[in-house]
């Protein structure tokens, strides 16, 4: 039987969710998965052991939702760009850049959560569920990258894995060394290094910037 009482302690109302969903990001983003404890997820978070496995469930079912909020929040710049720009280099430009500016913010971590969290995680769903995710951004990328092919914006021979591969490297290795107290730059700089690399475009009428 269900009372009253059990109602009340399933549905804690002695916190803000939203407010303690944010530290719980903060927390995940700055430390990882496995060095981020359930006692240092309720002391930064401001809320006790039950209250938190009522509203969010066990430590995994929390991070899983901190990644879709995370997503949503500081990491839809490449959704957004692949979405909005004309071209594949375009986009990756776009996100290249906004990366630098997003990894060095002073206002959160340096990095990329789905890049940093899964650190000698010993939990293989977590582990494989952030692996999906980098790796859903290589497909973006090469999908994008063959559609221009496709139109001449690039040429036939491009090698579109490869080309996607390397902006998945680019990215990761700029979320590591922003880790690593890299500037937002210093970040911009390998941006343009990085694009340098990318193909003219197939049409010879077409404007190309360096």
């Amino acid at each position: 039987m269900v009372t009253k009482e059990s109602k009340q302690r399933g549905r804690p109302r002695s916190f803000d969710r939203a407010t303690a969903l944010e530290k719980a990001i903060l927390a995940f983003w700055e430390n990882g998965y496995e060095a981020t404890s359930v006692a240092d997820l309720t002391r930064v978070m401001g809320i006790g052991a039950p209250s938190l496995y009522s509203a969010f469930g066990d430590k995994q079912s929390l991070f899983e939702e901190v990644v879709r909020e995370y997503g949503a929040r500081y990491g839809s710049f490449t959704d957004r760009a692949l979405e909005e720009e004309p071209t594949a280099r375009a986009a990756v430009e776009r996100i290249l850049r906004e990366a630098a500016v997003e990894y060095t913010d002073l206002a959160h971590p340096h990095g990329c959560l789905v890049v940093h969290a899964a650190t000698n995680c010993t939990s293989r769903e977590v582990e494989e569920s952030l692996r999906a995710r980098r790796n859903a951004w290589i497909t973006a990328f090469e999908s994008r990258i063959r559609a221009d092919i496709a139109a001449g914006e690039l040429p036939a021979d491009t090698d579109a894995p490869a080309l996607a591969r390397h902006t998945g490297v680019i990215i990761q290795g700029m979320s590591q060394q922003a880790r690593d107290g890299a500037t937002r730059q210093e970040l911009e700089a390998v941006a343009d290094l990085a694009m340098a690399i990318w193909p003219r475009p197939a049409r010879t009428d077409a404007p190309h910037h360096a």
